[in-house]
């Protein structure tokens, strides 16, 4: 009777344990509400467009990107959605373009085919405001998926600086009046999970019309292409 009375109390003891266990067990909660790559990171190669017959690219010209995006889901299962924001990017170009300032006035010309100079380079810092459409194959239980984002930027100007070294001088020249303070750009980033590929084209020139070459105007702009990272 003891024997049956001990197996009996086991039991009970046995079961209330197994209840509490099972209490305790972490409850996955599925967020239906989820937002999607509301921080990102990009990094170009700048390829410069409609130059003019005189001038030439040269060596790697390089751009960052940078910023913060509202992710607004606008259906249901949160595949479509769009996104604003704020952020920075920086543009790097190496070309044969010379700039030079003379009694505050600004001059272009040609470093020609025969020259001794070991830098010629122009630096643009912008402040960017992306407005963009999204389309994902996101769920709530994993952040691996394929997305196309398509949209346009609106960039500000803020600093700008050009960079001219040679055996014979050196200098630098920032605050040109002749770029276009503001840039109008439309982009697209498509891939999955990590690796996105990035085209970004600008639609503004960034010398104005009335900046000339041999009476050429600048009209020179860039296609950015390169690879965009997301962050929640």
């Amino acid at each position: 009777m003891k024997f049956v009375l001990n197996l009996f109390l086991f039991f009970i003891m046995f079961n209330g344990f197994s209840q509490e266990s099972k209490s305790l067990s972490p409850i996955i909660a599925v967020d239906s509400l989820y937002r999607e790559d509301q921080f990102y990171l990009g990094f170009t190669y700048n390829s410069l467009l409609n130059k003019p017959d005189a001038i030439s690219q040269n060596k790697f010209s390089s751009g960052i990107e940078l910023g913060f995006l509202r992710d607004m889901p606008i259906n249901k299962s949160r595949t479509f959605a769009i996104a604003a924001g704020l952020g920075f990017s920086y543009d790097r170009c190496f070309h044969d373009l010379l700039i030079t300032k003379t009694d505050q006035v600004i001059s272009y010309s040609t470093l020609g085919s025969a020259n001794n100079t070991s830098k010629n380079r122009q630096d643009q810092y912008y402040v960017d405001v992306p407005l963009e459409f999204r389309w994902r194959t996101s769920k709530p239980e994993s952040h691996e998926f394929w997305r196309i984002y398509a949209g346009v930027k609106l960039s500000y100007l803020i600093h700008d600086k050009y960079s001219h070294i040679d055996n014979d001088s050196n200098y630098h020249i920032s605050g040109n009046s002749d770029l276009n303070q503001l840039q109008f750009r439309t982009y697209m980033a498509f891939g999955y999970n990590t690796w996105n590929f990035y085209v970004n084209y600008g639609l503004t020139p960034f010398f104005k019309s009335s900046a000339k070459i041999n009476g050429e105007a600048l009209g020179m702009r860039t296609i950015n292409l390169g690879l965009m990272f997301y962050i929640l």
